[in-house]
């Protein structure tokens, strides 16, 4: 059936989450599964056909449960919703699979550039190659294919595009916004010489 004639019931309100297995928690579980981006407790109250509250209060609990069993994946609220993730005490199991599996790496220089234009962000290729050394044409172009970097905007002065990072960013970060991401002074070590650098460009 397509549509449901008018007046009709949909799919999930005709749905009784408590008498199917595992009840409600177990339907928010099965949701998350099958996402691939975080998605918001609105949707997913919608979807289910469930107060917002109570999303969010099951949502809090599966976290906190996940966290205490020290399972191989964890419940995070990123970028405005939430998604699993592998556990981050895993990681270098995760990375040995990654590595070896059919996920496209990013090369050294995209990490440095993308690192680049994360940290510095509304910021234009000339600058961002200023501080790299060498051009970045195409290492940003490759960042604007795989959906990690964006245009945001001109630069009022000299009309170059800024470039400033996405969600999907965010997301592969395993963060909520640009304020959690870890000190810069660790991957970028010359950053004090970042203002020196821009100010010639």
């Amino acid at each position: 059936m397509i549509a449901a004639e008018a007046g009709d019931q949909s799919l999930a309100e005709g749905l009784d989450l408590d008498v199917l297995p595992g009840g409600a928690k177990a339907a928010v579980e099965a949701v998350l599964m099958v996402v691939d981006t975080p998605l918001d407790e609105l949707t997913l109250a919608s979807v289910l056909v469930l107060p917002r509250d109570r999303v969010r209060q099951i949502l809090t609990a599966l976290a906190a449960e996940y966290s205490e069993q020290q399972r191989g994946f964890e419940l995070r609220e990123v970028a405005g919703g939430w998604r699993v993730y592998s556990r981050a005490e895993l990681a270098p199991v995760v990375q040995r699979f990654v590595l070896d599996g059919q996920t496209a790496r990013l090369s050294h220089a995209a990490r440095e550039t993308l690192a680049v234009i994360a940290y510095r962000q509304p910021v234009s290729r000339a600058r961002v190659s200023a501080i790299r050394g060498v051009s970045v044409d195409s290492v940003v172009r490759t960042l604007t294919v795989r959906g990690l970097v964006r245009d945001v905007g001109q630069d009022p002065q000299t009309g170059a595009t800024l470039y400033g990072t996405t969600t999907s960013f965010l997301e592969r970060m395993g963060v909520g916004s640009l304020d959690e991401l870890p000190a810069l002074a660790p991957y970028l070590p010359e950053v004090d010489v970042f203002d020196d650098l821009e100010g010639r460009t």
